[in-house]
């Protein structure tokens, strides 16, 4: 999106309205189109018979390549630049991109991290490669990611669960104990990577049972777990919610769940909720409860008692029952140390993926 923004000086004169927006709805009869600028509320702008209408696609760098469409190949999602003409509401040109090309970039970008990539917890830096501690289904296991400087490096914004708003960075800003994702070319055992693009930053997991639930301003209150302190868990469009399958029927043959989708390999080792999750069913904010037990995952806040929800795991009392007894700790789970891509040092081992490619 951030060509839209650079629309040359030269081609617009300096007065000129424009904003940069999502399609909120679209009135053909009228030729109006309801846009929600990125900063703003939202504004009714119409489209005339000297409106340039034009589309460009997902990461295209130069306008010079935006092709002509039809005002009615405009739909609601499309993220748009309108510039209007001085002193009305009258479109003078508008900049396309569209909502699906938007979603299939995306999925094709999810799934190139999914195959060409790793995550894990940043436990040594030598010279020009990171050492990550990578948990799996089958265990735990050690990657080199190798860096140059042609590697891209972002890192997570504070109370941000946006990729959209990491920022630039290098291989300096790595800490031991941050939680990275390295997308590159792979050696054939899978030991060492050659890195692309970096992704890192300070995660935290939180565990606690629900206290208070204000659907309005989308947050929750719950009891810390670590601290018995009140934390506010505040959530926005991005954050992912999963509900936790009722366990009690499996753990009634008096041992964990054993190998498979769902449940730790054998040796009662934690769950690994990175695969997990991606069979676990979505929640909504309205259908959690005082009194449930919760796991969630952010990124380190500027206040420590609020924190911006990237991944919730709701009806979660056996799973952190589980990480106690891993832990050594009846009754409380060992929760300090970071989480990142939703990658947990604490609760006893248990991963709770955050950072979704």
């Amino acid at each position: 999106m951030a060509l839209l923004l650079c629309l040359s000086a030269s081609s617009i004169h300096a007065q000129t309205v424009r904003m940069v927006a999502t399609v909120a709805s679209v009135k053909p009869d009228a030729s109006e189109i309801e846009i929600k600028p990125d900063k703003g509320d939202k504004v009714l702008v119409r489209l005339t018979t000297d409106s340039l209408v034009q589309k460009v696609a997902p990461g295209e760098k130069d306008l010079k390549h935006a092709e002509a469409i039809r005002a009615t190949d405009i739909a609601a999602g499309d993220r748009v630049l309108v510039v209007l003409a001085d002193g009305s509401q009258d479109i003078r040109r508008i900049v396309v991109m569209s909502a699906k090309d938007i979603s299939g970039r995306d999925e094709a970008d999810r799934q190139d991290w999914m195959r060409r990539g790793v995550a894990g917890v940043v436990t040594a830096k030598i010279g020009n490669e990171i050492t990550l501690r990578v948990r799996s289904m089958a265990g735990t296991t050690q990657t080199t990611v190798v860096v140059s400087p042609a590697t891209a490096f972002r890192r997570y914004a504070p109370d941000s669960v946006k990729f959209a708003d990491a920022l630039l960075s290098n291989s300096a800003d790595v800490s031991l104990g941050d939680q990275l994702r390295a997308r590159g070319t792979k050696s054939e055992d899978g030991s060492k990577i050659t890195a692309d693009d970096v992704v890192f930053g300070t995660f935290v997991t939180k565990v606690g049972s629900i206290t208070a639930v204000n659907p309005d301003n989308r947050e929750i209150t719950i009891s810390d777990l670590s601290s018995n302190q009140p934390l506010t868990i505040k959530f926005t469009a991005d954050s992912q919610l999963k509900k936790m399958p009722d366990m009690a029927p499996t753990m009634a043959g008096g041992g964990p769940p054993g190998p498979g989708p769902g449940g730790p390999p054998g040796g009662g080792a934690p769950p690994d909720l990175s695969q997990m999750l991606e069979h676990m069913p979505a929640t909504q904010l309205a259908d959690l409860k005082p009194g449930e037990m919760i796991v969630v995952s952010s990124t380190k806040g500027a206040r420590s008692d609020q924190v911006t929800a990237i991944t919730l795991l709701a009806n979660a009392g056996m799973l952190i029952r589980m990480a106690s007894a891993q832990s050594g700790a009846p009754g409380r789970p060992q929760v300090s140390g970071p989480s990142l891509s939703g990658l947990s040092n604490g609760l006893g081992g248990v991963e709770l993926p955050g950072m979704i490619p």
